[in-house]
């Protein structure tokens, strides 16, 4: 999925994007580290993905589910 960068602290490496219809969705220095980057600056564009949901599981919101990468979006 694609997004916008939000926030990122450096410290951390926690932050947030903004899906494409502005919902903010926080991810941590876990999902961060594993996209391979070493910064994020707001407004760069980002592919995430989300930890898939338990099995029988009920569908939830993207805001609520936790992402597992923050990388660069290539085409």
């Amino acid at each position: 999925m694609q997004a916008t960068a939000y926030t990122f602290d450096p410290q951390t490496h926690a932050g947030s994007v903004l899906l494409d219809d502005g919902t903010p969705v926080p991810f941590d220095g876990a999902a961060f580290d594993a996209g391979g980057l070493l910064m994020l600056r707001p407004g760069q564009r980002v592919r995430i993905e989300f930890a898939a949901p338990a099995e029988g599981a009920p569908e939830v919101p993207p805001a609520e589910r936790r992402v597992i990468l923050v990388t660069l979006q290539t085409f």
